[in-house]
């Protein structure tokens, strides 16, 4: 699990840290006592408890709590404070609770034990992947809209390769079957990997598409996708391939046939 703590009182911060050492030894704990600082941390971290308090000055505890709920719809908000004043605030923020200070720090590890998002939320991933049937993309539930139709191509294409690094040169194939100019295609191509991450910045989802010079892949660990279910635990999987796969996209055809072929694979099992 990993905890964000953000105190500016320097004795307070000690304090969190020494217990949080000594009663939660395997968890990540990020100390700052500069709000800033500690949002920059969790754009880089998934943050799954933030232990804030309410008087920061380059960024208001609750302010810093909307942007962490923003990174992360299930962090769990646990406001640490001398004032009790804000506690309604921190409740509509949806916070898994308050302690005032000094307190005990057994009310703080009372709050850490009754989450309101408990860790297997950790299992839950923002984005999926449909692909058996029409090729689909959701984000919290919710199709996802790109602002090219190739652009969620894009996705279906580096999904299908399964987390391998695609070049531009095999997107371009892929999406225009060299039909054209190439020069106009990479030129059209640089247009959807802008839409890509912009869309993608939008939701707050980084580190989904990795990028090399040249050359992009799909992060499989930060997204949940039917095939890769499928793939991995065969029969357990929730998911079933029954021959239908990206069928919107030309292409997908050449990958039916290793799909059939596993697919039977697994019902001669049964007999």
């Amino acid at each position: 699990m990993n905890i964000l703590i953000v105190d500016e009182d320097s004795a307070s911060l000690k304090k969190i840290k020494a217990f949080l050492s000594k009663e939660f030894p395997d968890h990540n704990c990020f100390y700052f006592d500069s709000s800033l600082s500690a949002l920059a941390k969790a754009r880089e971290e998934e943050i799954d408890v933030a232990i804030l308090d309410t008087e920061l000055d380059e960024l208001g505890g609750l302010d810093l709590g909307k942007y962490l709920t923003e990174l992360n719809p299930y962090v769990n908000l646990i406001y640490y404070s001398e004032k009790t004043d804000l506690a309604f605030e921190a409740m509509r923020l949806h916070a898994s609770g308050y302690v005032k200070k000094p307190g005990k720090t057994a009310d703080v590890k009372k709050e850490l034990e009754t989450l309101r998002y408990p860790e297997i939320r950790k299992k839950y991933k923002r984005v999926f992947a449909q692909t058996f049937g029409n090729f689909e993309l959701f984000i919290d539930g919710e199709p996802v809209e790109f602002k090219y139709t190739k652009t969620k191509e894009i996705v279906a294409i580096l999904i299908n390769n399964k987390g391998a690094q695609t070049t531009n040169g095999e997107i371009i194939a892929n999406l225009w079957e060299d039909d054209g100019d190439p020069e106009k295609k990479l030129s059209y191509l640089c247009n959807l990997r802008q839409d890509l991450q912009n869309t993608f910045n939008k939701h707050k989802l980084d580190g989904i598409i990795l990028k090399q010079r040249g050359s992009m892949a799909i992060a499989k660990d930060r997204i949940e996708c039917d095939l890769y279910d499928w793939l991995e635990n065969k029969k357990d999987s929730k998911y079933r391939y029954t021959g239908d796969y990206m069928n919107q996209y030309s292409w997908s055809e050449f990958y039916h046939a290793e799909l059939d072929e596993l697919s039977y694979e697994l019902d001669d099992e049964d007999f």
